[in-house]
């Protein structure tokens, strides 16, 4: 691609709104949203580590995504998921249900655990992918917390069945690592990748900030 061939478009194969919102307060333009076809089964293997199957989950939604016919021939596509890894370990996806959501928030109360973000990106020939781990301390935690948290609907689609960006970020004592892969989208790792297909923020397009400029030059 030399510099005056126009950027590839950015479609993002993830309903996630969080995800969005983060590329958007990067700078990127995001051009659709490619849906998974068929719907990817988010299932994780008994011995199977939250980094290797949040790769694996990423990857398979990556290539579902491919199928959709809406996608250009020339797009580029980002897919990521994110897994939280329980103080002992054992990865945790969505909870199936309230009764696992409070099951989930009882285990992670108190303690140290990571949170495991998988990102691929690619077009048709090719896909690059990368995984960040951050660690978090939720506060302790009462039943009668957990129980008002989860009657709330928020932890239901959420890996470990809670969400730092909403009502749980009251619970959030620390954080070691990056705060972007914890909400759902490493941006310093993404924006690499992306770069490699020639993506990048509005901001920082040759042809966008000579139009700016002429336009801040020519304000009254």
């Amino acid at each position: 691609m030399t510099s005056n061939d126009p950027a590839p478009a950015l479609w993002l194969a993830s309903g996630s709104p969080r995800r969005r919102a983060l590329l958007e307060q990067a700078g990127f333009v995001i051009a659709g949203r490619a849906r998974p076809t068929p719907a990817v089964d988010e299932w994780i293997g008994p011995d199977e580590s939250a980094h290797l199957a949040a790769a694996r989950l990423a990857r398979a939604k990556f290539d579902a995504a491919l199928d959709d016919p809406a996608l250009p021939a020339d797009a580029v596509l980002l897919a990521a998921d994110t897994l939280v890894a329980g103080p002992a370990g054992r990865p945790m996806g969505k909870p199936k249900d309230a009764a696992d959501a409070e099951g989930m928030l009882a285990e992670l109360a108190g303690q140290w655990h990571e949170i495991m973000t998988a990102v691929a990106i690619g077009d048709r020939e090719t896909c690059r992918e990368t995984v960040v781990g951050s660690r978090l301390k939720l506060a302790c935690l009462s039943e009668s917390d957990i129980r008002a948290y989860v009657a709330t609907g928020e932890p239901l689609d959420k890996a470990g069945g809670y969400a730092l960006q909403g009502r749980a970020g009251s619970f959030v004592e620390a954080i070691e690592g990056d705060c972007s892969a914890v909400v759902g989208l490493p941006l310093a790792a993404t924006c690499r990748l992306l770069a490699t297909f020639g993506v990048r923020p509005a901001w920082m397009d040759q042809t966008w900030m000579d139009q700016t400029r002429h336009d801040n030059e020519n304000q009254p």
